[in-house]
């Protein structure tokens, strides 16, 4: 088999690499995908907006959302670990996003509005993941790209610099693929347990993995042994609160809890571990799955009362719920005395101000540790209400070296002459442990655009 580009991946990343490399001139583009056609799309499927920059309102934004305000909430939330070239490069390019989208069949929905605070900085696909995915594929076989199915990339012929062929594993066959260019969008480890292990031993054994079960991390692995620089934090992840009760793969963003930053959350003995109002939970959210996965027995448990009952989205799952903070924690199976203890130590802290969801507001609290920055209300309305909490693992962090055009660099220094990465195998490049509310869908089809055009111009 050979073709002009090889695209291994089949999410948003990789679609967006495929339609703009057959856009700029590329006549054969071949896409692997190792999930079933069902199960198409990896992660993406489970997402519903893109971060974008841009400089006027419209039917589907708010207001403005400059570069400069870009960059600077990318870098606030990255801990100062960022290319900030790279970095610039995609939150520029972001503008261009939704017009291109939308010429490849994806539509929007009206901006939002309430506690997710997103309505002026992300665009909201219609129909969601799944729907933004069926209009790639779609318009790929429109525009004559061919698609296989349950093809597992086992094995890539890499000669110093150079991308030579690939063997796929498709119905029981090993095919080589020759290819001019590839482009891999394979995303990176984040539903291999064992590999989660080296890192985190037993505690892995309780991570949720949000998504798709088919990031093994294969590909990943087989370009950092055959030369390509590797980026990015090892153990780290992109990680969110999700409820305790959701399954272990797949469960998508319905499994997400934002109940944080309206009460308290403590651990397995009743104790407070960090900040529920340090920001807004867009900006915020994604440091939970962490702190929570390093918790005694990677649980935590989100407490608040009837007072904020509608200010965020409830969970799938029904709540616990008591008519006094004590036999609440019972049925947790919590030590009620220790809770009883933080909630009253957290509710004498509370200073009284103007209770806004919508802002930074003034209702924090004084003298304790760790302190609660906004939106601190007492606890102290019956009935009471909790959530369990475990880490529910989006994406890992720990990807492949890149340039402003998207081509893979090797170890060695030199760049890789016809290979090239974009989506979360790249995320490293641009985040190394925090997260921005829509930036992961960004990245994937900015850089995704960026190597399929390089590598048509290069094909050329």
């Amino acid at each position: 088999m050979e073709t002009d580009v090889l695209v291994v991946g089949g999410g948003n990343a990789a679609m967006s690499a495929a339609l703009s490399a057959r856009d700029h001139g590329a006549r054969r583009v071949l896409v692997v995908e190792r999930a079933p056609k069902f199960y198409r799309g990896g992660n993406s499927r489970h997402t519903r907006d893109f971060r974008v920059m841009h400089t006027r309102p419209s039917e589907y934004m708010i207001g403005t959302y400059l570069e400069d305000e870009f960059l600077e909430d990318l870098k606030k939330v990255a801990g100062g670990e960022i290319n900030e070239n790279l970095a610039k490069l995609i939150v520029c390019n972001s503008e261009e996003l939704p017009s291109w989208l939308s010429s490849q069949g994806i539509r929007w929905q009206p901006t939002l509005s309430g506690t997710l605070h997103l309505g002026r900085t992300n665009i909201f696909q219609l129909g969601g993941g799944k729907a933004m995915m069926n209009s790639y594929y779609h318009t790929a076989e429109a525009k004559g790209i061919e698609i296989w199915y349950e093809a597992m990339l086992v094995d890539m012929d890499i000669d110093r610099n150079v991308f030579k062929s690939a063997t796929i594993k498709r119905n029981g066959e090993y095919i080589t693929v020759r290819s001019k260019m590839v482009i891999v969008a394979s995303g990176g480890f984040e539903a291999n347990i064992e590999w989660h292990r080296r890192y985190w031993g037993d505690a892995a054994d309780n991570f949720i993995i949000r998504g798709t079960p088919y990031n093994q991390g294969n590909v990943l692995e087989l370009l950092l042994n055959k030369g390509v620089e590797k980026v990015g934090e090892e153990d780290a992840f992109h990680a969110v609160a999700v409820d305790g009760r959701a399954p272990k793969f797949d469960g998508g963003i319905v499994t997400r809890l934002d109940s944080v930053p309206f009460g308290i959350v403590v651990n397995k003995h009743g104790k407070r571990f960090y900040d529920e109002g340090e920001d807004f939970w867009p900006k915020r959210y994604a440091i939970w799955g962490g702190l929570i996965a390093r918790q005694p027995g990677q649980i935590a448990y989100s407490i608040f009362d009837s007072k904020v009952l509608g200010k965020f989205m409830p969970s799938v799952w029904k709540s616990e719920k008591a008519q006094s903070i004590r036999e609440l924690a019972e049925k947790l199976g919590l030590d009620p005395n220790a809770v009883e203890a933080t909630v009253a130590e957290y509710n004498a802290a509370v200073r009284p101000g103007d209770f806004n969801p919508a802002e930074l507001d003034n209702c924090t609290t004084e003298g304790l540790t760790p302190r609660k920055s906004h939106w601190a209300l007492k606890i102290d309305t019956p009935p009471y209400y909790a959530y369990p909490l475990k880490a529910g693992i989006t994406f890992t962090y720990l990807g492949v070296k890149v340039n402003e055009q998207a081509r893979m660099m090797m170890k060695d220094g030199r760049l890789a002459e016809n290979m090239f990465a974009c989506g979360e195998i790249a995320s490293g490049n641009v985040l190394r442990r925090g997260y921005l509310a829509g930036f992961g869908l960004t990245l994937g089809a900015t850089l995704g655009r960026i190597a399929g055009r390089e590598a048509a111009y290069a094909v050329k």
